[in-house]
C-alpha cells in the first residue's frame, strides 16, 4: 500500500507556469513506472508525463517541450514542472504509481486552472 498526495496545483495566467508535487508515503524504488494523468470535465482521463524507474520519460504530444517530469527516490516524490502553460491545459491532475506487480496507485488529485 501507498498513498499518493498531490500539491501545487492553482489558477494561473496563460503562459504561466506551475510546478506540481506528488509525495508518497514510502519508498518508490519498487515502482516501475510513476507520473502524471490528467482528466478536464467531460474528457476521458489521459496520460501527461511518467518518468520509468531507469529514467525514461514518455510524454504526451501536446506537452512536449512544456513539461518536464522528474522523480527524486530519495525523497519519493514525483514532480511536474509546467511551463508555458495554456487554457486546455486546465484540469484535475492525478499522480499514479505502477508497482511491480502491475497495480496502479492514485492520487486524489490537484487542481490546475488556466485562465486566457
Amino acid at each position: 500500500q501507498v498513498q499518493l498526495v498531490e500539491s501545487g496545483g492553482g489558477l494561473v495566467q496563460a503562459g504561466g507556469s506551475l510546478r506540481l508535487s506528488c509525495a508518497a508515503s514510502r519508498s518508490i524504488d519498487t515502482f516501475s513506472i510513476m507520473g502524471w494523468y490528467r482528466q478536464a470535465p467531460g474528457k476521458q482521463r489521459e496520460l501527461v508525463a511518467v518518468v520509468t524507474s531507469g529514467g525514461g520519460t514518455n510524454y504526451a504530444g501536446s506537452v512536449k517541450g512544456r513539461f518536464t517530469v522528474s522523480r527524486d527516490n530519495a525523497k519519493n516524490t514525483v514532480t511536474l514542472q509546467m511551463n508555458n502553460l495554456k487554457p486546455e491545459d486546465t484540469a484535475v491532475y492525478y499522480c499514479k504509481a505502477r508497482a511491480s506487480y502491475g497495480f496502479d496507485y492514485w492520487g486524489q488529485g490537484t487542481q490546475v486552472t488556466v485562465s486566457s
